[in-house]
C-alpha cells in the first residue's frame, strides 16, 4: 500500500513530459544542435565541446575531466582525442602528480581552430538575445538559471557567477515577501503569521519611504533576485536593519556581509548614531554577519513565534 502510494505521488504527468519534449525540440533547433557540422565548422557539436573544455582548462584538464564534464563514452572520447592529436590540435603532457594521467592543452594550431568557434558562438547567442527587449533578456536568463538549478541541483550553478546590487524596482517587494515566506517555511518551519509580518514591514517601507534616510538593496544574479535588505529610520538618530535575505543559490559569495556593510556605510553617511536590529538565535549565519560587522547582542528573550519556540535577540551597533 505504502509503496503504491509513493509511486503514485512520483508519477509524472504525461502533459508535463510532452511539454519538456516540446521545449527540447524547440531549443535544439534554436541553437542548431542538429546540424551536421557545428557553427559551420568541420567539427560536430561533441568535438567542439571537447575543444571548449580543453581550452577552458588551460593545460590543467585531463581526459577524465573532459569525459566527466560532457558525460561522453570513454571509447568515443579517446578516438576524438587521438584524431585531434594527429591533426596537431592538442598535446598531452604527463601529470606531475599522477603518472597515469595526462594534461591536455591546445596547440597553436588548436587555438587557431578553436578561436572562430568561440567568436561564432558568442555572436550567435548575442544575436538571439538582441531580438529581445532589455526587460526580457534578464527574464530569459533567470528562467535558464532556474532550469539549470532544478534539473542539476544547486551544485550546477557556475562558480563564475557574480551578483550586482541595485535599488528596488516594481515587483521586488512582492518577491521579498514571497521568498521570505518560502525559505523560512522550508528551512525553519516558520508559518503564519510570519508571511504577514514580512508583508507589513514591506508595506510600511513602501508607503513611508524616505529616500534621504532609507534604502532597499536588491542583489541580482544573471537577472534573478537572490538577496535583499532594508535600512529604515527607527528614530532621528537610530536606523534599523530589516529583512536581510540570501537565496541558497547565492550563499557562499559573502553577499550577506556585503549587504550589511552597505547598510552601515549608508547609515554613517546619513548621520545616524546607531543601527539596531531584531533577529533570532537560530539564524546563525545572519548572527555571524552581524557580529563580524561589530554589532553587539544587547538583550534576548524566549518566546513562541511563527508556531515555533524561539529566542528573539536584539543587536546594536554604535556608529
Amino acid at each position: 500500500m505504502d509503496l503504491r502510494k509513493a509511486a503514485s505521488q512520483h508519477r509524472v504527468d504525461d502533459a508535463h513530459v510532452g511539454a519538456a519534449r516540446r521545449f527540447n525540440r524547440f531549443y535544439t533547433r534554436q541553437i542548431g544542435v542538429l546540424r551536421r557540422n557545428f557553427l559551420g565548422s568541420p567539427y560536430s557539436l561533441a568535438e567542439a565541446r571537447v575543444l571548449y573544455e580543453i581550452a577552458r582548462g588551460k593545460g590543467a584538464t585531463t581526459a577524465t575531466d573532459v569525459g566527466r564534464a560532457l558525460d561522453l563514452d570513454a571509447g568515443y572520447l579517446s578516438r576524438v582525442l587521438r584524431t585531434f592529436e594527429k591533426r596537431g590540435l592538442i598535446r598531452r603532457t604527463a601529470s606531475p602528480h599522477d603518472a597515469r594521467q595526462s594534461h591536455l592543452e591546445l596547440t597553436a594550431r588548436g587555438q587557431q581552430a578553436y578561436a572562430p568557434l568561440e567568436r561564432r558562438s558568442q555572436g550567435d547567442i548575442g544575436a538571439m538575445l538582441s531580438k529581445l527587449t532589455p526587460e526580457d533578456r534578464p527574464r530569459l536568463i533567470a528562467a535558464m538559471n532556474r532550469i539549470e538549478t532544478l534539473l542539476g541541483g544547486e551544485a550546477a550553478a557556475s562558480p563564475e557567477r557574480t551578483y550586482k546590487l541595485r535599488g528596488q524596482r516594481p515587483g521586488d517587494f512582492g518577491w521579498i515577501v514571497k521568498r521570505h515566506a518560502e525559505l523560512y517555511a522550508q528551512e525553519y518551519g516558520w508559518i503564519e503569521p510570519f508571511e504577514g509580518v514580512c508583508a507589513k514591514i514591506v508595506a510600511d517601507f513602501a508607503n513611508t519611504f524616505d529616500a534621504k534616510r532609507e534604502r532597499c538593496w536588491i542583489a541580482e544574479m544573471d537577472g534573478e533576485n537572490v538577496g535583499c535588505v532594508f535600512l529604515v529610520a527607527d528614530s532621528d538618530t537610530t536606523a534599523r536593519i530589516r529583512l536581510l535575505l540570501i537565496d541558497p543559490k547565492a550563499r557562499g559569495l559573502k553577499l550577506g556581509t556585503r549587504l550589511v556593510d552597505e547598510c552601515v556605510r549608508f547609515a554613517r553617511s546619513t548621520g545616524y548614531e546607531k543601527i539596531t536590529l531584531w533577529t533570532h538565535s537560530v539564524l546563525t549565519a545572519a548572527r555571524h554577519i552581524y557580529q563580524k560587522a561589530g554589532f553587539k547582542l544587547t538583550s534576548s528573550e524566549k518566546r513562541v513565534s511563527f508556531s515555533k519556540p524561539v529566542v528573539s535577540e536584539y543587536w546594536d551597533l554604535e556608529l
